[in-house]
């Protein structure tokens, strides 16, 4: 059981880590948007799937607060890895992400659907 655990869990090869690969998925145009989230991605040629996760300061003023929507978004990611392979998500929070954490899973596995089509 640890073992398969581990091969689902959110890897240090599943981060976006330079800015040329985070500039590089923003350049693309396979996008999805509403008024929380913006996905940006695109193919990486690998089988990894990557994420990259922005939560601008001025939207979301609280550290905690920040921390919980990437720690959301993290996992929501983590759950959709099988179908993300070989693809660069970035995801730029556009607003305050409040307590109730199903209606942004059902948002976020939206944005998923959309941005591997």
């Amino acid at each position: 059981m640890t073992a398969s655990y581990l091969r689902e869990g959110f890897r240090f090869y599943n981060r976006l880590q330079r800015p040329t690969e985070f500039a590089a998925v923003f350049a693309s145009n396979n996008k999805s948007s509403d008024e929380v989230f913006l996905f940006l991605a695109r193919k990486n040629g690998t089988d990894i799937a990557r994420l990259g996760v922005t939560v601008p300061k001025r939207h979301i003023t609280k550290a905690v607060d920040r921390n919980r929507a990437k720690r959301i978004i993290r996992e929501s990611f983590r759950l959709q890895k099988k179908k993300l392979k070989g693809m660069d998500v970035v995801v730029l929070v556009k607003k305050e992400i409040n307590k109730n954490k199903s209606k942004y899973a059902d948002a976020l596995n939206r944005h998923w659907e959309k941005v591997t089509e």
